[in-house]
């Protein structure tokens, strides 16, 4: 598939949802990939970029920003809190905000910078022991507490169960942001972006579909 396809698609989701397809950021996720892959999105004229680690931004994205302008990047894997300042150097969104110690450090270098990337909230809607996020039902009380640290607080970011219907997932996860005047919404992949547009999404994270399977080596 090509980014052109992709495109495409989200339009006519869009159009089926009876939306504008302005109101849709299309996340390129280029974690893991080739450089060459990623220059020739931005060669397109794309600009909007999803990375999983801090670490792998900090060595692809500065060269890239030197020669392309406009790129947006989007933190979108977890987070440490000793990797914090960097981070918010480095992306101008972070979807990965799950725990009070991660958004007190964030404050706090907030404080220190004079700045701060938009910020999401992952919230763990399938409760899945072994994936990172808020619980549903302490959702609530976390927004409450980043509005408090008064945090750039954009919406929420969720990852569905890959085997159960997405749909649930991301119909409550809009249903939280709704209850608490949010209006961002991270939600949707390759294989379900449509159903998340179709569901009030604003941000959708698309990777291989664009890019090709990743290369790991």
């Amino acid at each position: 598939m090509s980014l052109a396809e992709i495109q495409t698609r989200c339009a006519a989701a869009c159009d089926n949802a009876g939306r504008d397809v302005t109101e849709i950021n299309l996340i390129a996720v280029s974690k893991v990939q080739p450089n060459e892959r990623v220059e020739s999105i931005l060669d397109e004229g794309h600009r909007s970029f999803g990375e999983n680690k801090v670490q792998e931004a900090a060595g692809k994205w500065p060269a890239f920003r030197e020669r392309y302008d406009g790129i947006k990047l989007h933190l979108i894997g977890p987070l440490q809190t000793n990797k914090v300042k960097q981070a918010m150097q480095l992306a101008d969104a972070i979807h990965t905000v799950d725990r009070t110690k991660l958004a007190n450090t964030i404050a706090r270098h907030a404080q220190e910078l004079g700045t701060c990337p938009d910020l999401f909230i992952q919230v763990n809607t399938g409760e899945e022991e072994q994936k990172a996020g808020v619980l549903p039902g302490d959702a609530d009380a976390f927004i409450a507490e980043m509005r408090a640290l008064d945090l750039p607080l954009q919406g929420l970011m969720c990852i569905p169960p890959v085997d159960e219907e997405p749909s649930l997932h991301f119909a409550l996860l809009a249903k939280i942001a709704t209850r608490n005047d949010l209006t961002g919404l991270s939600m949707g992949m390759s294989s379900d972006f449509e159903i998340a547009i179709a569901l009030g999404a604003t941000h959708i994270r698309v990777g291989s579909a664009i890019f090709g399977e990743r290369v790991y080596g």
